[in-house]
C-alpha cells in the first residue's frame, strides 16, 4: 500500500515543497505540495526525479576503506577507525593547516551540512579552508562585507513587488535562482510584467531567460562591471541620485562620484560591446521606475572583475534609493538568524588575514581559493607544511575547480584522504576512506543558509520521509564522528558534538544582554529543548533564540520546533521588510559605498576600459535538469537538449569551417577538450559556451550512467592563474579560447 510524506526539495536553491509517493521504502513518484507555504505546488523536473535521484543504484551504501590500493567495502567502526588512525598523526606531526578541509556545494542542501562542518572546521584550527564559494559566489560575500561589514548580510530583489527587475548574468529560468531564494522564478518574472513591470537582461547569451525579458543586452562577457559604473556614471552625471530614505545610513557618495568620473558610457562601449545610448537608457530607466531591483549571479561573479560587478550592483539599488525599500532589493530575516540585536557600529570586514602558502593568494570569508588546492598540495614552499590529508565533504573539485587534471594528480599524491559522498565520483576515487550518506528521503530537510536568501520570510521542516535503511548512517552522525576521529575523540558518543555545540550557544546566550534568556541559567534552558536527535534539538534552539523564537518562554506566541511540526508545510513570516540599519555591521554603522579595498581595484578597472578583446571568449551555461556535477548519473535527468555540446554563433562557425555536430577542439591556457559542435544564434558573435559539471571519463569511478556520455571538463581549460584578487573567486567566464574543426567523428 502507498502513502505520501512531504518533503522540501534538497535539489537546487529554489526549496520547493514535494509530496512524495511512497511505496514500502521506496519513493514512486514526486509532486508539488500545493499547500507548502513558500512554493505554493510549484515543481522542476529535478523534484519531479526526486525518486530516481533517491533511489541511484550507484549510490554506495556502505563505508569504503582502501586495502592494499584498492577501495572495498568496510564497516563503520572499520572506516572510522581508519580515519581517526591517519588523520590526527598528520596534524599532530605537521600541525592543523596540513590538514586541508574541501566543502562543495551540496552542504548547504543539507541540515548535516549546515550544522557540522564549522564545528569541524573550528576544532582542526586549519587554515587549509577551500569550498565552492570561490568558484561561484565569493565576490557578493566579499562585496557585501565590505559595504555592509557582514559577508552574509546579502539583499535580494523583491521578486513579489518589484516594477524593474534588472538582471545581469542570471538565468533563472534554468538555475531557479541562486543567492535569491525563490520557488517558480519564472512565474515570479511572469507575474512582473503581466502586472506592467520590466523586465531586463544583460547576457551574452539569449537564455530562456532573455527570451522572456522587455530587453536583452548581448554585453561582452567580462564587461558587467564596466556597464555597472558607466551606469552608476549616468545616475551621477545626469543629476538622477536619489537615496531617499537611505540617505542617513549611507556615507561615501561624494568620494564615490569622483571615482566613477572617468567611467563614461562613451568610455566603457568598445570594451564591453554595448551602445553609449543604450547604457544611458538603462540608467534613465532604472532611476525612472517606482520600484526597481538589479540582481547579479554566477555569470558576473566568475569574470577578472567579479568583485567590482557585484559591488556594482549593489551601487546601483543604493544610488536609485531601492536598497531596503519594498519593490527594491530587501535583506531577508530568516528564522534562525541570530536574536537582533540593537543598531551600531560593527567589527566590520577584513580580507586577508592569512594568505595562501605558494601564491600568497588572500583569505576571504575564512577561506582560500579552490583553484590554489593543487599547489598547496603539490608545490613544496619554505614557509609552512604542504597539504597533506585532505577531508572532501560533499565535493568534487576535479571537475569544479579550474585544472582539473592537476589536482587529480595532486590528490594521488596525499598521505591521507577521506571523502563524505553518496558516490565514488572524480575527486573520491582518490580517499582512503569513503563515508557515505543516505538518500535524502532518508535524511531531514530544513534550509539554514536559503531561508537566509529568501524572497519571502517563511520556515519549514521535513522529518525523514523514509527511516533509516539498516546499515545506513545518518549524515548528521557520519559528520560528528568525522570530528570526533579528526580531533583525537574517536570513540566517543558522537551525540557529545550536539550537546558541546548547544552548551556553548546557550552559555554565551544567558551572558548576553540582547539574548531572551539573558541571566538565566544555561543548564536549566537545554532541558527545555525538544526533539528526537541531537540536530532537531540544534534546530529548537536557534528557532527559540531566533528573531521569531519563543525565547525559551518569553513569548509565548513565538517559534519552536514542535510549533514548526504542527504546520508540515511551514510557516508564512510575511514578506521581506526594511530592516536599515539593523543588519549593518561595518565600523561606522553606515553603509560604507566606497570601501578602501574597492577603491583600490578601480584603477585595474579603468585599465580594461582600453581592453579591445580579439578572438573567441568561453562562458558556462546550465541547464534546468542539472545542478553542477551532482545529476548526470541519473537517466531521467539527462539526454535532450542537456548535453555537452560547443555552443558557437553562426558566423564564427562559418570562418573557422565548423559543422553542425561536428567535432571541434576548444584549447584555453590549462589544456584542450574535444566536443561535438552545436551551432546556434542565442549567443553573440566572438563567445562560445561549453556547460559546467562534464567530464565523467576517469576511471576508477562508479558513475556508470554518467559515462555512458561523460561530456568534457570545461574546467580543464582553465590552468588556475586567473582569479578575482579580492575574491580569490576563479575567473571562468569570458577567458580567452581557440576553436579548431576536427574532421574525425567523435
Amino acid at each position: 500500500m502507498s502513502r505520501t510524506a512531504l518533503r522540501i526539495c534538497p535539489l537546487c536553491e529554489a526549496t520547493c515543497g514535494l509530496t512524495l509517493t511512497i511505496e514500502g521504502t521506496r519513493v514512486t513518484g514526486a509532486r508539488g505540495d500545493r499547500d507548502d507555504v513558500f512554493s505554493r505546488g510549484f515543481i522542476c523536473p529535478k523534484g519531479a526525479s526526486f525518486g530516481a535521484v533517491d533511489a541511484d543504484p550507484d549510490r554506495l551504501r556502505t563505508p569504503l576503506v582502501r586495502r592494499d590500493g584498492e577501495l572495498r567495502e568496510a564497516t563503520w567502526e572499520e572506516a572510522f577507525d581508519a580515519v581517526a588512525a591517519s588523520l590526527r598523526p598528520v596534524v599532530e606531526r605537521h600541525g592543523p593547516h596540513a590538514v586541508g578541509v574541501v566543502l562543495g556545494n551540496p552542504n548547504v542542501h543539507t541540515m548535516a551540512g549546515a550544522l557540522y562542518p564549522q564545528v569541524l572546521l573550528g576544532a582542526l584550527g586549519t587554515r587549509s579552508v577551500f569550498t565552492a564559494s570561490t568558484v561561484d559566489q565569493m565576490p557578493k560575500h566579499v562585496s557585501c562585507g565590505l559595504l555592509y561589514g557582514d559577508a552574509n548580510a546579502i539583499p535580494v530583489p523583491d521578486l513579489d513587488r518589484t516594477d524593474h527587475l534588472l538582471l545581469i548574468g542570471a538565468n533563472p529560468l534554468e538555475s531557479n535562482g541562486s543567492l535569491c531564494t525563490a520557488p517558480d522564478f519564472p512565474g515570479r518574472l511572469k507575474a512582473l510584467r503581466a502586472r506592467g513591470g520590466t523586465l531586463t537582461v544583460i547576457d551574452p547569451r539569449r537564455t530562456r531567460t532573455a527570451r522572456l525579458a522587455d530587453r536583452h543586452i548581448a554585453v561582452r562577457p567580462g564587461g558587467d562591471a564596466l556597464l555597472l559604473a558607466a551606469m552608476a556614471h549616468v545616475l551621477f552625471d545626469e543629476h538622477l541620485v536619489d537615496l531617499g530614505e537611505l540617505t542617513p545610513h549611507v556615507q561615501g557618495v561624494e568620494e564615490l562620484r569622483a571615482q566613477l568620473r572617468d567611467f563614461t558610457p562613451e568610455a566603457v562601449t568598445a570594451a564591453c560591446d554595448v551602445p553609449a545610448a543604450e547604457i544611458r537608457v538603462l540608467a534613465r530607466e532604472l532611476a525612472a521606475a517606482p520600484t526597481a531591483a538589479v540582481y547579479g549571479r554566477i555569470g558576473s561573479c566568475t569574470v577578472p572583475h567579479g568583485t567590482l560587478a557585484s559591488w556594482l550592483v549593489d551601487v546601483l539599488n543604493i544610488l536609485t534609493g531601492n536598497l531596503d525599500r519594498p519593490g527594491g532589493a530587501l535583506f531577508p530575516q530568516a528564522a534562525t538568524d541570530r536574536t537582533p540585536r540593537p543598531a551600531g557600529p560593527g567589527r566590520g570586514f577584513a580580507l586577508g588575514r592569512w594568505h595562501s602558502r605558494v601564491s600568497q593568494h588572500p583569505e576571504a570569508k575564512g577561506e582560500l581559493p579552490l583553484s590554489a588546492l593543487a599547489e598547496e598540495i603539490d608545490t613544496a614552499t619554505a614557509e609552512g607544511e604542504p597539504v597533506r590529508a585532505l577531508i572532501a565533504v560533499a565535493a568534487n573539485p576535479v571537475l569544479s575547480a579550474p585544472d582539473g587534471a592537476r589536482l587529480d594528480k595532486a590528490l594521488g599524491s596525499l598521505d591521507f584522504m577521506v571523502s563524505v559522498d553518496p558516490y565514488l565520483n572524480e575527486t573520491a576515487r582518490h580517499a582512503d576512506v569513503v563515508l557515505p550518506p543516505p538518500p535524502p528521503a532518508q535524511s531531514p530537510h530544513h534550509d539554514f543558509a536559503f531561508n537566509t536568501l529568501a524572497v519571502r520570510n517563511q520556515v519549514r521542516y521535513t522529518r525523514p520521509a523514509i527511516p533509516l535503511e539498516p546499515g545506513r548512517m545518518a549524515e548528521t552522525e557520519i559528520l560528528a564522528r568525522l570530528i570526533l576521529a579528526a580531533t583525537g575523540m574517536h570513540g566517543a558518543d558522537p551525540a557529545a558534538v550536539d550537546t558541546m555545540v548547544i552548551d556553548q550557544t546557550l552559555g554565551k546566550a544567558v551572558t548576553d544582554p540582547h539574548s531572551p534568556v539573558h541571566g538565566r541559567d544555561a543548564a536549566e534552558v537545554a532541558l527545555r529543548l525538544t526533539g528526537d536527535t541531537g540536530p532537531e534539538r540544534r534546530l529548537d534552539m536557534m528557532l527559540r533564540l531566533g528573531p521569531y523564537g519563543d525565547g525559551f518562554g518569553a513569548r509565548p506566541d513565538g517559534l519552536t520546533l514542535q510549533r514548526l511540526l504542527a504546520h508540515p508545510h511551514g510557516i508564512d513570516l510575511g514578506p521581506l521588510a526594511s530592516r536599515l540599519p539593523q543588519p549593518l555591521k561595518t565600523r561606522s554603522g553606515k553603509v560604507e559605498l566606497l570601501p578602501q579595498p574597492i577603491a583600490d581595484d578601480l584603477p585595474r578597472l579603468r585599465r580594461a576600459m582600453d581592453d579591445r578583446a580579439d578572438g573567441l571568449v568561453l562562458v558556462g551555461r546550465r541547464h534546468l535538469r542539472s545542478n553542477n556535477s551532482w545529476m548526470h548519473n541519473v537517466p531521467a535527468l539527462t539526454g535532450g537538449t542537456n548535453r555537452c555540446t560547443l555552443h558557437i554563433h553562426p558566423d564564427d562557425a562559418e570562418r573557422l569551417g565548423v559543422v553542425d555536430g561536428a567535432p571541434v577542439r576548444v584549447t584555453g591556457a590549462g589544456g584542450e577538450v574535444t566536443a561535438p559542435a552545436e551551432i546556434t544564434d542565442a549567443l553573440r558573435r566572438g563567445v562560445v559556451s561549453l556547460p559546467h559539471g562534464w567530464g565523467h571519463d576517469r576511471p576508477g569511478t562508479r558513475l556508470r550512467h554518467a559515462a555512458t556520455d561523460p561530456g568534457v571538463n570545461v574546467n580543464q581549460l582553465l590552468d588556475g592563474s586567473q582569479l578575482d584578487p579580492l575574491s580569490g573567486n576563479a575567473v571562468l567566464n569570458g577567458v580567452p579560447v581557440e576553436v579548431a574543426a576536427l574532421t574525425a567523428p567523435l
